[in-house]
């Protein structure tokens, strides 16, 4: 009898000390009591520290790797302007199309490529006071732009023609204007380099 007297006791007493348990759980922590979880070690907090530093400085060097390759891009490019190279040229200068186009516009003699020198002197001309050198300028001012207009619609006639019997499944929107653009330039001055000679049939 005396023993199940105690383990109903132990029963009766167990509700109550899971009750403390769980209301002393919800009190304040003592200032000096232990923390419910450890300090983390400073081999770990410097490791962290490390990892965020090599992140930023993977960034960096991902920024810098991107300027370097866009730096080597645009000397590439220049060197293809300069030889030629189809691999490295601006979208606007590549294909065969354009290729053709500018070769055939290197191959002839255009008046329209010294229309700058021609307009300096003109307005070197306009501005003497002189009456006579004036009626001049404005004569040489009309007869310069009724040739380059002749010039450049004969231009502009032949290579149509050219680029439909060489290239006629080939995309051709924008060659002709492309070429006349190109006439614009004095010959020195004309990027891609002109490929071909004068007289030399592209």
């Amino acid at each position: 009898m005396g023993f199940v007297f105690r383990s109903r006791a132990k029963e009766e007493k167990a509700p109550g000390a899971d009750k403390a348990t769980v209301t002393d759980s919800h009190q304040p922590r003592h200032p000096e009591a232990p923390k419910g979880r450890p300090t983390p070690k400073r081999s770990v907090a410097q490791s962290q520290r490390r990892s965020v530093a090599n992140t930023t400085m993977s960034r960096k060097e991902a920024a810098k790797r991107q300027r370097e390759e866009r730096r080597a891009a645009l000397e590439r490019q220049r060197q293809a302007l300069a030889s030629g190279d189809e691999r490295y040229l601006p979208a606007r200068d590549k294909g065969p199309v354009r290729r053709f186009a500018r070769d055939f516009v290197d191959s002839r003699f255009h008046i329209a490529e010294w229309f700058l020198p021609m307009a300096v002197v003109i307005l070197v001309l306009s501005m003497v006071q002189v009456a006579q050198l004036q009626n001049i300028a404005l004569l040489l001012w009309l007869v310069v732009i009724v040739m380059i207009v002749l010039d450049s619609v004969v231009t502009g006639v032949r290579l149509k023609k050219s680029l439909a019997e060489r290239f006629p499944d080939e995309n051709r929107r924008g060659a002709v204007a492309y070429a006349l653009m190109r006439t614009l330039q004095m010959r020195r001055l004309r990027l891609p380099k002109p490929q071909v000679k004068r007289g030399e049939r592209p």
